[in-house]
Parts: structure tokens; C-alpha cells; sequence
């Protein structure tokens, strides 16, 4: 690029920029009246809870929300679903992160491209499995075929195992098939059993594929304290019911490749306070007024941050069935919680 910069990298420097003066504003104090009458202003929230120590210091229910209706997760699932593959893999029910997943697909074995009989479990958490993805545009003819699994392993290989990442939903429901297949129990059997049981809840079925499989990173339920509870563990490394190892592990963020977006064009859109974001074992990793945060995403705005430096678990549930970037919702949420929940609670 030359000495003169485009309009529109010109532009997004501007938008960077602006959205950084605002959030290096001086923190006020911690007042939970002003975060929840922020809040108040978001018509798709449906719900903001804050937890620190392992207390519930913030609780408010928006939009028709109830305390007891549990809520569509959406793609949060995919941080689940990693946790109940970190313990089948601490109770050996898994061999290792780098079992190659033709052990559990073997028509992958005669596939004409050798490519995908080097996919591991690794792979498939850190959505690097080279197969080209099963989500955005290719969402539909996916979720409306006949086999869902055999769709998914039939994408062509864009990459080499452990290239490039590129996010897919078709990832996870390959690993809830190797966990239906490796505990011999349905995922949502497993998921009780190993996960919410140990929690002191019950998580409800939810959707699965034509040939039973629970769906493997979407459209789980939970309620809002549940997703609580569920980060509380990542804050408290784990309390053994998920390997403190995993924990660390799955909050190791990767950097993002060129297959998942630009950042440039990201901040042309509108500011993204997400747009340098890392991902690990189905969690996300990003910094929120400097400390690291590995926090669970779903679509529309459902999130489970996890801030291990401020002993802080913050959750939000939305409207599922909207994009969270429609009328800046993202925005105006990250804004709430990095000046009046994250900003104010470093400085007590």
C-alpha cells in the first residue's frame, strides 16, 4: 500500500479510533441502578447477570424474561460441548485430543482425499479441521439434508488439518457424534450425567438430526443462572468436574486466519469490540478494559464471559432470532459492561 491511504482504511482508522476514546473514559463508580437502567435501553436484551467470587451481585430480567425460562444458547453450545469432550477425554473414553476422527467415521478411510484421514478431535475444537464449513451460506442445504455427519465429513478440504480455521457448526456435530459413539449415551444423556448433575440441574433435550444425534453446537437450553454456574467452573478451574487443564486449554486463544473475516471491512461496518478476538477449544478469548476474557458466543447476543483476573462471570441472554450486529445491539452492549460492570468493578 502506498504513502496515501485509501477512503476506506481511512475510515476505519476513525471508527477505531473513536470507539477507543469512548472506552478509555474514566470508570464510575459500581452502580447497580445505572447498569440496569442502561440496560433498560437495549430492546433485545433479555437478560444481564453478574457474578463475582462466585456471588450473584447483578440479576435483571428484560423484554418478557423470567428467571426460570431457560433460553436458546444458540452457538454458546459449542463451549458445552468442549467440556464434555475434555472429560470423556480425563475418563479415557476418548483416547487423546489428537485421536484422528476416522477412528469413529472409518468410510473416512477410503475418501479420495488423505487429507481428511489426518483430522483430529484437536482439529475439530479449534475449527482447523481443513473441511469447508457447514455454516453462514452453507447453513441451510446442511441442517435440511439427510445425514448431517455425512454431510459434513463430504465438504471439501480447503486446507490442511491445523491450517486455517474456519468456523463451522458442522465441527461440533462431528464431536457430538464421537461422543454419542465414544460414551455409548446421547450427548444430552452424557452432558446430565457428567455436567449438570454435578451443577444441581437438568439440562432439557434439544434438537437432533435425522439419525438422532443431538445437535452439536447450537440450540441448546439454559437458564440464564445456569449459564452462570456453567462459567462460574472455568473460573474456579474447573472444581472437578471439568480438568483444570481443559480449562486452561480451551481459554488458550489461536490467532484467527484470513478465512474467518477482515478487519478492516469488520470495522467499516460499524465498530466491532470484537475484532481481534483469538479462539481455543470452542470458547472465545478477548480483552475487555485489558484483561483477559474467555467467554462463551451465541447468535443474537448470548454470552458467558468469564474474567479470571477479576474473579468475574457476567452473563447475557437476547432475542436468538435477530443478528446482534442489526441497530448496533453488540456494540451497545459491550459498551454497558466495559464502562459500567468491567471498568467499575477493576477499580473497587
Amino acid at each position: 500500500m502506498g504513502a496515501r491511504a485509501t477512503p476506506l482504511v481511512a475510515l476505519a482508522a476513525v471508527v477505531v479510533a473513536a470507539a477507543a476514546t469512548v472506552w478509555a473514559a474514566p470508570a464510575p463508580a459500581w452502580s447497580p441502578d445505572r447498569v440496569d437502567a442502561a440496560a433498560r435501553e437495549l430492546p433485545r436484551l433479555h437478560s444481564l447477570l453478574v457474578s463475582r467470587g462466585g456471588e450473584l451481585i447483578f440479576e435483571r430480567y428484560y423484554n418478557g424474561a423470567r428467571r426460570d425460562r431457560p433460553a436458546n444458547i444458540k452457538s454458546a453450545s459449542k463451549s458445552v460441548i468442549s467440556a464434555l469432550v475434555g472429560i470423556a477425554i480425563d475418563r479415557r473414553l476418548i483416547p487423546r485430543i489428537e485421536t484422528p476422527i476416522v477412528t469413529y467415521f472409518p468410510d473416512l478411510a477410503t475418501d479420495p482425499d488423505p487429507r481428511k484421514r489426518a483430522i483430529t478431535v484437536e482439529h475439530l475444537l479449534t475449527m482447523r479441521s481443513g473441511l469447508e464449513g457447514t455454516s453462514n451460506r452453507n447453513y441451510g442445504a446442511w441442517v435440511t439434508s439427510r445425514n448431517w455427519v455425512r454431510h459434513a465429513l463430504a465438504r471439501p478440504m480447503f486446507a490442511a488439518p491445523g491450517e486455517e480455521m474456519e468456523y463451522s457448526t458442522g465441527n461440533t456435530h462431528l464431536l457430538s457424534a464421537i461422543l454419542t459413539k465414544a460414551t455409548g449415551k446421547s450427548t444430552w444423556q452424557f452432558a446430565n450425567e457428567v455436567l449438570a448433575k454435578p451443577l444441581g440441574f437438568t439440562l432439557p433435550p434439544w434438537p437432533r438430526d435425522p439419525q438422532g444425534i443431538y445437535f452439536g453446537g447450537n440450540d441448546m437450553l439454559m437458564t440464564p443462572r445456569q449459564m452462570v454456574a456453567f462459567g462460574e467452573l472455568y473460573l474456579q478451574k474447573g472444581r472437578g468436574v471439568i480438568p483444570a487443564g481443559w480449562v486452561g486449554r480451551s481459554c488458550d486463544g489461536r490467532e484467527r486466519t484470513r478465512r474467518f473475516g477482515d478487519p478492516v471491512l469488520d470495522a467499516l461496518r460499524g465498530f466491532d469490540p470484537l475484532r481481534d478476538r483469538k479462539y481455543g477449544y470452542g470458547w472465545w478469548v478477548h480483552e475487555i478494559r485489558g484483561y483477559e476474557t474467555c467467554f462463551a458466543w451465541g447468535y443474537g447476543g448470548q454470552y458467558i464471559f468469564v474474567v479470571p483476573d477479576l474473579q468475574l462471570v457476567i452473563v447475557t441472554t437476547s432475542s436468538p432470532d435477530v443478528s446482534e450486529e442489526r441497530r448496533g445491539h453488540r456494540r451497545l452492549l459491550f459498551e454497558v459492561l466495559d464502562e459500567l460492570v468491567v471498568a467499575p468493578i477493576a477499580t473497587r
